[in-house]
């Protein structure tokens, strides 16, 4: 408990855990547990069940961010590296406006760039200078853990409906949302969205190929909308094959 309420910027070297390691397997197990539970869950409920937990995992979410700004404050840790400049911490504003007011183009936007950005997070993260017994660990942890769960519920609710030709549309919000967070790193010396420098566990294998870790981004995006949008066209191709048919 020495290191309980240190930061990766306070806590000393040599504390932390290594990707895979029993550490990391906990939080990934975990993961695919509640990944599995919750959205299954989520299916079986009718409108009014799907609200409630649509609000139960929201309100975890919120409340986890907050005792971390409390937890930040309170030790005196707080740093210009934790304003709402990340696409994680966004994404929670985005969940906000969609658990008030519903909405097809916000379900796909989380899926879309929500869910892949929390899933880098938990197989990547990016706080393994910390060791298991700590805030910042298990906040980090469990924050990207409920922020894969939320939109993953609405995919296996069929709510979720994403299309190779509405890509454009999150890739331009993306963009919108990147520029923010330039300026921060810019004007404060930050690496918000990991722009500045390639502090994820994956994007130095892209730095050392390429000799710049941006170019590994749009790598990374294409590989995973390809799988997330794939599925998704295979089926509407399918149905309107059979559509063909009967008529």
């Amino acid at each position: 408990m020495e290191y309980f309420w240190e930061t990766t910027g306070s806590i000393p070297k040599g504390q932390g855990f290594t990707l895979f390691s029993p550490t990391h397997i906990f939080w990934l197990c975990l993961f695919l547990v509640t990944a599995t539970v919750l959205p299954y869950t989520y299916r079986r409920l009718g409108e009014t069940g799907r609200q409630r937990m649509r609000l139960t995992v929201a309100s975890l979410i919120f409340a986890d961010e907050l005792a971390k700004w409390v937890m930040l404050l309170a030790t005196g840790l707080f740093t210009k590296n934790y304003l709402p400049f990340q696409l994680c911490t966004i994404n929670i504003f985005i969940i906000a406006i969609h658990l008030v007011k519903p909405s097809k183009t916000l379900a796909n936007f989380l899926y879309a760039i929500c869910l892949p950005g929390a899933l880098l997070a938990i197989i990547c993260p990016s706080w393994t200078k910390l060791p298991l017994l700590n805030f910042m660990h298990i906040h980090s942890s469990s924050i990207h853990i409920l922020l894969a769960v939320y939109p993953l519920m609405l995919l296996v609710g069929g709510e979720v409906a994403p299309r190779f030709r509405e890509a454009w549309k999150f890739l331009l919000i993306l963009l919108c949302l990147a520029v923010p967070a330039v300026i921060t790193n810019l004007t404060l010396g930050t690496n918000y969205m990991f722009l500045a420098k390639p502090d994820a566990a994956i994007l130095p294998i892209f730095e050392t190929i390429f000799g710049n870790h941006l170019f590994g981004f749009p790598i990374i995006l294409a590989v995973l909308w390809g799988a997330m949008f794939a599925p998704f066209e295979i089926l509407l191709r399918r149905k309107n094959e059979k559509t063909v048919s009967a008529d």
